[in-house]
């Protein structure tokens, strides 16, 4: 046989591009228009229906960027319209769509007269049903239109104006296109979602499969029957010549796909959270009315922090979902506030990202998510399998981690163990997006992507647009019908994740097992890019700590009101700030600007709680007491006390040395040169030098940052050939008198890093084991990596990294693929090298970024480890004036130092000490005996009443036993999950007002003292 395969297909692309296509809609007529333009923000739908609508031309421009119009639209249906069997009567809304997907461009959402919404409209579903608009043939309903720029552009990562509506400019971006009243063929539509199964399914079929010539070849016979001139009239033969290619049944092992509607919509990225908050009421719409018309569609919502602004403005649409939540077709998943970034967030925080997620959907729907949900995190920390059991959930998915620049996953399906030895049932779908249209392409990767066949049979596939939402359309759906049982391809079932998850678990039992972090070679940038985003974190996530600690303490103590709905709502903004696109520092700049008023107003609000919840437990008075947040003793008061502190009285000695001075309390000496380099350091307790031989500490260098793609969000390993070493200073002086002796020292060092001004204090405090700097610049540089290094004279073979509940160690050699894709890595606020017996910790108050590299001197055969700290980027997309301006960035050196120092040293850092006046100070509410026990989180119980919650962890890597006390009345103890549910757990003993722990390394803990009846003590009870 010939072969005439490629001029088949060819035929069959021209004929359904110019002729099935136009048959979709045979027939329309143009609506009348009239117009509104919002002044500047959104409008609620009410003020909009308020307004008076000028006459609006067709095909004309409209939209400045991130401006709102809204349309009216009005016309009658022409009589007879609709009434054929195979026909419907639809309006389609082009509002000047582009060739981007659907979320990145122009979009609005349609609403009725009495301000309901009906649907939305986007490039790939730009119809309305006529029988939706509820007002017979008239046609009479409105359009809120919005001009959101395309700052995708192709990634081509080129910086853009438009992520700041002060740059954006006011030219019009769109052209309003075709606006009509249409008759849709069904028939025709159903023939050319026959085509597009068949024709892509032939497309990923092998060459040498007789199945893929079967299709060929009817889809030929379809073509032959079909009438150019008529396709509607001989739709249906054409449907009959492809029935048998599409009634033939899967092969007996076909892998099993389920198939979850989804949109991942991004909660901030290349648009502000204003707008995401109507792209989630578009997708959410478009999902609602698909659920109407097919009532086996599913569609699963990840986000509390999503549906809860539709809750608070959309409430008309919120009554909707709750009744499909209702009927088990609106399915919340994930459990968490939002798919919040996994490496940064500290420990309480990313418990609270559980706490408020799946407490929102219990309270509201009555529905308690099973697995955890972050498709789009940019790597995920190996403390996530113990947070997530701890919040009472079962199963994990991901899909970044498909995005791997060197090593690919080994399984898709498998147990995850976290630090603490934790197993988590976990699934990586292998179709490779959480935004699938259910394509042959997608579906025929998925089969062939899976790396577990021959012990699991199935995995799921997310469909739907997504990133700025959309959502799953009818087309999808068709694709999903006629792929359920078809030859050569998967078999497609919609369902829920969590009937994949219970039938995946039931099928493969016999896991493989991957340990510790998934670490995701990409985006390592993301540790970085956009300082002052990462320190209003930092910042804010220990001023939450001090505000609930002394919150609950005043509660207990005085009776004092606790303000748990304020603390609950500023707990609220701040895990949203750690969505995956805003804490990572890879939004547009708007995004990073409300950050910033956030974080600023999240400061004021916590800072005057505690002031609030310290006058009512110290009292009225003028001795001054510090208020040690922290859980360890500080300065002579205990770990969660208020006392007066110890003032020590041995001063810093200051001596001039070569240019440079010399630092020197008593514990550590410090000499600084006259480059403003740390030439020296050594604690007294070893005697040991901690700098290497020839190197230095307090190193700047400043490397040229310019990522392939994908500018904010990575770092790429060749950063490293282009460095400039800034070792000279502009000047090195004391910040004091020399003459005079003084608590402690300051030596300020000024210097320049390309166009930026830098001026570092490096001070030592009387009674202190570490060495801290500041390093103050105004960042001026553009696509330049700003590094601050250590040279130690230590032997490391691997780093200890801090995060959630504990710590990771990660190899510093690179003998494989895996050790040398981490040649960036993240930790919180410590990072500790060691060698047996000696080890040396670095901290910090707002970095995440760090590398460390180790070299064998060839002089004298000793081993130099280099931990080095990134302080600053300058990525040009997709905020092209990312972190210019002025930062401050502070850091700790602590030599000799164990991993319990390092986790003290990481508190000391991050609790700036609140001393205050008061009458009296006030005992802790609990003291533990094993300071390798740290009290992460001290509050009053989600349910009003008034048990006090611990949260509590194993710090050092190590079984760990200890008594927790506590020092007020208590009428029992009992273990909770991160819910505050009672559990059972292993290691505790419960006594009436205390616990005896034995811990397991890095396991977390959660305490509920419950308090007697009777109220608070009286103040007599915990005065100091």
């Amino acid at each position: 046989m010939h072969d005439d395969r490629r001029l088949t297909e060819v035929r069959l692309d021209r004929f359904l591009r110019e002729r099935i296509v136009p048959a979709l809609y045979p027939r329309s007529v143009p609506l009348t228009l009239s117009s509104w333009d919002a002044p500047d923000e959104p409008v609620p739908v009410s003020e909009a229906l308020r307004q008076e609508f000028a006459p609006q031309e067709h095909g004309a421009a409209w939209g400045r960027p991130w401006s709102t119009k809204w349309l009216r639209l009005q016309g009658e249906v022409p009589d007879a319209w609709g009434a054929a069997a195979d026909t419907s009567v639809e309006v389609l809304v082009d509002l000047g769509f582009g060739g981007a997907l659907p979320g990145f461009q122009c979009e609005g959402i349609a609403w009725r007269p009495d301000g309901t919404i009906i649907k939305a409209i986007s490039p790939r579903n730009q119809y309305i049903p006529l029988k939706l608009l509820g007002s017979g043939m008239a046609v009479d309903f409105y359009v809120e239109a919005a001009a959101n720029p395309d700052l995708s552009q192709g990634w081509t990562f080129a910086a853009t104006p438009y992520g700041d509506k002060a740059t954006s400019g006011s030219e019009p971006k769109y052209r309003l296109g075709g606006i009509v009243i249409a008759e849709l063929n069904q028939t025709v539509w159903e023939l050319q979602q026959d085509i597009r199964a068949l024709g892509g399914l032939m497309h990923e079929l092998p060459m040498e499969l007789p199945r893929r010539h079967e299709i060929l070849r009817a889809l030929e016979r379809m073509l032959d029957i079909l009438d150019p001139d008529d396709v509607p009239g001989t739709a249906a033969a054409g449907r009959a010549a492809l029935a048998d290619a599409l009634a033939r049944p899967a092969y007996a092992s076909a892998h099993r796909l389920v198939a979850t509607g989804h949109a991942h919509i991004d909660s901030a990225w290349l648009w502000p959270v204003r707008e995401t908050i109507r792209k989630c009421a578009r997708t959410f719409s478009n999902a609602v009315a698909l659920m109407d018309e097919h009532p086996g569609f599913v569609f699963s919502c990840s986000s509390a922090q999503q549906l809860a602004w539709m809750k608070e403005y959309y409430p008309e649409l919120f009554g909707r979902i709750r009744e499909k939540v209702r009927g088990g077709q609106f399915i919340p998943v994930g459990g968490m506030w939002v798919e919040s970034d996994s490496n940064m967030p500290g420990g309480e925080a990313m418990a609270r990202q559980f706490l408020e997620g799946k407490g929102f959907f219990l309270d509201e729907f009555g529905v308690e998510c099973q697995e955890a949900w972050l498709p789009d995190t940019f790597g995920y920390s190996a403390a996530l399998p113990q947070i997530v059991k701890a919040a009472g959930s079962r199963w994990f998915l991901t899909q970044k981690i498909s995005w791997n620049q060197v090593n690919r996953m080994p399984h898709h399906t498998f147990d995850w163990e976290g630090i603490d030895g934790t197993r988590l049932f976990t699934h990586f779908p292998p179709v490779d997006t959480y935004s699938s249209e259910l394509s042959a392409r997608d579906l025929a990767h998925a089969e062939r992507n899976y790396r577990d066949h021959g012990r699991g049979t199935m995995s799921l596939v997310p469909f739907g647009y997504g990133d700025g939402g959309g959502g799953p359309t009818r087309e999808m759906l068709a694709a999903a019908r006629r792929t359920a049982d078809l030859e050569g391809s998967p078999k497609v079932q919609i369902g829920t994740s969590s009937s994949f998850f219970a039938r995946a678990q039931a099928e493969y039992q016999s896991l493989p097992v991957w340990v510790g972090e998934m670490y995701l070679e990409l985006h390592r940038g993301t540790y970085t890019s956009q300082a002052k985003t990462k320190l209003g974190n930092r910042r804010s996530e220990h001023l939450l700590r001090e505000a609930e600690l002394w919150c609950a303490t005043a509660a207990v103590r005085t009776g004092y009101s606790y303000p748990a709905a304020e603390l609950k709502r500023l707990w609220r903004l701040v895990l949203l700030q750690q969505f995956h696109d805003i804490l990572p520092g890879s939004s547009i700049a708007w995004v990073h600007q409300d950050a910033e008023r956030n974080y600023a107003a999240v400061g004021r609000g916590l800072e005057a709680i505690i002031e609030d919840a310290a006058a009512a437990v110290l009292g009225t008075g003028d001795r001054e007491f510090l208020l040690n947040a922290a859980p360890h003793e500080r300065q002579g008061v205990p770990a969660l006390a208020a006392a007066e502190p110890i003032r020590f009285e041995q001063p810093v000695s200051v001596t001039g040395s070569e240019g440079g001075y010399i630092l020197d309390n008593g514990i550590i000496r410090a000499v600084v040169d006259a480059d403003g380099l740390l030439a020296s350091l050594m604690d007294y307790s070893s005697g040991r030098e901690t700098i290497a031989p020839g190197e230095s500490g307090n190193l700047l260098e400043l490397h040229r940052d310019t990522p392939n793609e994908w500018d904010a969000w990575d770092i790429d390993a060749f950063y490293r050939r282009n460095v400039e070493r800034l070792t000279d200073a502009r000047s090195v002086t004391l910040e004091r008198d020399p003459r005079r002796e003084s608590p402690d020292a300051v030596v300020l060092v000024e210097r320049m890093a390309g166009s930026s001004a830098v001026t570092q204090r490096i001070s030592l405090e009387a009674g202190s084991g570490s060495l801290a700097i500041s390093t103050a610049v105004d960042w001026q540089e553009s696509e330049k990596l700003l590094k601050l290094g250590f040279a130690l004279d230590v032997r490391a073979d691997r780093s200890a990294s801090e995060t959630q509940f504990g710590h990771v160690f990660r190899p510093t050699h690179v003998n494989t693929s895996w050790e040398a894709a981490k040649f960036e890595i993240c930790a919180h606020r410590w990072i500790h090298v060691a060698e047996p017996g000696y080890g040396v910790a670095v901290s910090n108050a707002s970095s995440y970024g760090h590398d460390v590299t180790r070299n064998v001197r060839e002089h004298d055969g000793g081993t130099t480890t280099t931990v080095r700290l990134s302080l600053l980027r300058a990525p040009k997309f997709p905020d092209p004036g990312a972190d210019r301006g002025r930062h401050e960035l502070n850091v700790t050196i602590r030599p000799g130092a164990s991993i319990a120092d390092a986790v003290e040293e990481g508190y000391r850092t991050n609790l700036v000490p609140r001393v205050l006046r008061g009458a009296h100070g006030v005992e802790p509410l609990f003291t533990v005996f094993n300071q390798a026990l740290v009290i992460e989180a001290v509050k009053l119980a989600e349910d009003g009443s008034g048990d006090v919650i611990v949260r509590l962890y194993e710090s050092l890597g190590e079984r760990s036993t200890g008594l927790m006390t506590a020092n007020f009345d208590v009428a029992s103890v009992h273990t909770v999950d991160l819910l505050e549910r009672p559990v059972d757990a292993p290691g505790v003993t419960a006594g009436r007002d205390s616990a005896g722990l034995t811990l397991r390394p890095f396991q977390l803990m959660t305490l509920r003292f419950v308090r007697p009846p009777e109220g608070p003590e009286t103040a007599s009870d915990s005065r100091v």
